[in-house]
């Protein structure tokens, strides 16, 4: 098997290493063509070539992760992950901990950890690296990989997110949802938002965005039910599709350019949170992308003539 084929084997392992320490799609790509590079420019052959691009690829995506959180801290309005899809790597025996870890809600609690603590934290607890693995991987002995990984576990299990179990009736649920938010239903939509429902929106400056959080069933579904039956007057779609593992939509423009993606956490039956990521910057990899600055104006003056 020559590097290049050897390469491509594992790149969706790779990728899903990287996405879950980033937080980015187009960063845990760059993170991954690295890796390629430098083991392409290797002068001898690994003798585990899993390990050597394993740890490859966690070394590139903690240096950028360290830098990215400064940017972060500069970063306006709440930041998000960027949506994905589908995880292109699967794993019959870690199944439960792959989608686990792979939600926004989870994405979001390993922000809590030190690029360290999120890197062993990701294989040790994700993907099932040894110790001795993930030491070599980051750099550090293995009794300290040990300490990294109890610290991870307790700030993660202090807000580990829970979800629906049974994925059936978490899509009936969210086939509903989007029924109800086409045809602007307070009522239903109220009915299947949990009381202390929260709605955030990432813009990060570069779209319209909410100015807060928004919270709280009512607050919730009235604000919902005013401004999707609207946008659906200018041939505006809310195409249901999974996203991080969890119900979710791509919206998009009348030209099927990519308008926002819109996630749901389902829990005991109810939506518990909605996260809205509009910034452009993090939707080029699914598509096209709308001028959501042109739409916002369209859609306010409609508001404005309608009053």
């Amino acid at each position: 098997m020559t590097r290049t084929e050897e390469f491509q084997q594992l790149r969706p392992l790779l990728f899903s290493i990287a996405y879950r320490i980033l937080g980015g799609v187009s960063e845990a790509e760059d993170a991954v063509q690295e890796a390629w590079l430098r083991y392409e420019a290797s002068p001898t052959q690994p003798r585990s070539v899993k390990a050597f691009l394993s740890a490859t690829v966690t070394r590139i995506s903690i240096d950028v992760l360290r830098s990215a959180r400064v940017r972060r801290e500069e970063y306006v309005g709440p930041w998000l992950p960027e949506p994905l899809l589908a995880d292109p790597y699967e794993d019959p025996e870690r199944s439960a901990e792959l989608a686990d870890s792979l939600s926004m809600a989870a994405l979001l609690l390993l922000e809590r950890l030190s690029p360290l603590e999120r890197a062993v934290f990701v294989l040790r607890e994700v993907f099932d690296f040894g110790f001795p693995e993930v030491a070599a991987a980051v750099g550090r002995s293995e009794a300290a990989c040990r300490q990294l990984v109890v610290r991870a576990r307790r700030h993660m299990a202090a807000g580990r997110p829970r979800f629906e179990a049974d994925r059936k009736e978490r899509e009936e649920l969210a086939s509903r949802f989007f029924d109800a938010l086409r045809e602007g239903d307070v009522a239903g939509l109220r009915e299947m938002l949990a009381a202390d429902v929260s709605m955030v929106g990432d813009g990060g400056g570069k779209a319209p965005q909410l100015a807060r959080a928004v919270m709280g069933a009512e607050n919730v579904a009235r604000l919902l039910a005013s401004v999707f039956p609207l946008m659906a007057r200018f041939d505006m779609t809310v195409e249901p599709n999974e996203l991080n593992g969890q119900p979710g939509a791509i919206v998009r423009d009348r030209d099927g350019k990519v308008l926002h993606t819109l996630a749901l956490d389902v829990l005991d039956g109810r939506i518990q949170a909605i996260r809205l990521v509009i910034n452009p910057d993090k939707l080029g990899h699914l598509g096209p992308v709308a001028d959501a600055w042109a739409i916002d104006r369209e859609v306010r003056q409609a508001r404005r003539l309608s009053e």
